[in-house]
């Protein structure tokens, strides 16, 4: 179903809506609802949304974390669930917490280079259904007998292999970096430590985040992307689960620190696991109005990076964001909204804090002059991941889905969005309001 070539100059990919699943926290009410079904729950409501015909989708691209090790297209798996054409082709990508973000930015380029006029890109995970990996000293020892004719004499010295017991138990997943063993919360702890963030200003953040998305939720602001999902009980989840519009900095001053004795950071200050999945309709301009869509935005440039995660492993964002600014031919006080993923609050925190930064500027982007101070007023005006949640690849396809929806809504013009990444990686796109 791939279209010939065009020029690329001629065309430009736009975002014609967006829809995702509640986010609810891990082993709650989707529990019994796998990566698969979650983005499937998210392609459809938006294929309902929209009115598009199912035989008009020509490509599903999708992010992920947690892939299911029998099926990891999840893509692929998507289509087919739902009965799209089966001339419908899926690809998944994975680039840590920015895979929904990666997988928008690549059909958006997709169309642009003209492969194809209507895209769904975005991304799930299912943190409740992640699976429990087995020690490859017992994958080794059980694959012979798998795999061939075994005789008694060969499960007795399979076992003789497995001794120590305590060695062949499953371990439990560890958000952990492969490089340097270190979980994402204590590098996070690092990195409040280095940038001076205190527990207050992390408290004072996340309770802001609250208040922002239960105002949105009260508003109205998100129900033109929350589709609602029902569980295999029967019950049907029509809202965001972890939004808690009572919190306070009082509040979260009492929590323990979760990663460091002494620390700062604490379950109330770091984004909770998490069950989600988003999507988004993307076509060519010429294609969206011929079907009579009014586009909501356009991605007018993205930039990936990577920085040391022995360092600051969670400070990429502090390198994309300017960078994908200056691609767009734009600066920090041309923005009219800023959407940063909230991993924990001392990563926005810091990020926000170099960016101010003229040393920091010098340093890391050969510039004379600090990117410039983000204004509160302006970063996650509805919440972000410590309120809402993080499906680690349904994250960016909310981001998108957000910010296209209040450029529409507004009449605000430009967008800058922000995610930080394991292994060191930083994401970054430019959004920008599509006129008439």
């Amino acid at each position: 179903m791939a279209k010939a070539s065009r020029e690329p100059q001629t065309r430009r990919a736009v975002i014609v809506a967006g829809a995702r699943t509640p986010f609810m926290k891990a082993f709650g009410d989707f529990v019994k609802l796998d990566t698969i079904a979650l983005g499937g729950a998210a392609v459809r409501g938006l294929l309902q949304k929209t009115g598009l015909r199912f035989d008009e989708v020509e490509s599903i691209v999708w992010g992920g974390v947690i892939l299911p090790s029998a099926s990891p297209n999840v893509a692929r798996e998507i289509a087919l669930d739902l009965g799209l054409d089966a001339g419908c082709e899926g690809m998944t990508v994975t680039r840590a917490c920015a895979s929904g973000l990666q997988a928008i930015t690549l059909a958006a380029a997709a169309i642009e280079r003209g492969e194809y006029d209507v895209a769904i890109a975005g991304g799930s995970d299912s943190t409740s259904n992640a699976e429990i990996k087995l020690p490859q000293k017992v994958v080794h020892a059980l694959a012979p007998l798998a795999l061939g004719k075994p005789t008694p004499a060969d499960y007795l010295g399979v076992l003789s292999q497995l001794m120590p017991l305590s060695e062949i138990l499953p371990q439990r997943p560890r958000i952990a970096e492969r490089t340097t063993g270190e979980v994402m919360g204590a590098a996070a702890e690092r990195m409040a430590r280095r940038n001076e963030i205190s527990r207050e200003a992390q408290d004072e953040l996340a309770a802001r985040s609250h208040h922002r998305a239960a105002a949105a939720i009260a508003a109205g602001r998100f129900e033109a992307e929350i589709v609602p999902v029902q569980t295999p009980s029967g019950k049907w989840v029509h809202a965001d689960g972890l939004v808690r519009a009572d919190t306070s900095v009082e509040k979260l001053a009492k929590l323990k620190p979760v990663f460091s004795r002494d620390g700062t950071l604490t379950a109330g200050n770091s984004s909770a696991l998490t069950d989600g999945a988003g999507a988004v309709l993307l076509m060519s301009e010429e294609k969206a109005r011929a079907l009579g869509y009014k586009p909501l935005a356009t991605i007018r440039s993205w930039s990936y990076v990577g920085v040391d995660p022995a360092d600051q492993l969670l400070i990429g964002p502090a390198l994309a964001m300017p960078r994908a600014l200056e691609r767009a031919g734009l600066r920090l006080a041309d923005v009219d909204l800023i959407d940063m993923h909230e991993a924990f609050a001392a990563q926005v925190l810091s990020v926000v804090k170099v960016l101010g930064s003229k040393a920091w500027s010098r340093a890391r982007l050969g510039r004379d002059e600090a990117v410039g101070d983000v204004d509160p007023e302006k970063l996650n005006v509805h919440g972000g991941s410590l309120a809402l949640g993080h499906p680690f690849g349904g994250t960016g396809a909310r981001m998108v889905t957000t910010m296209a929806n209040e450029l529409s809504r507004t009449g605000k013009r430009i967008a800058l969005l922000g995610i930080c990444a394991a292994g060191g990686l930083g994401a970054a796109a430019v959004l920008e309001r599509v006129e008439g």
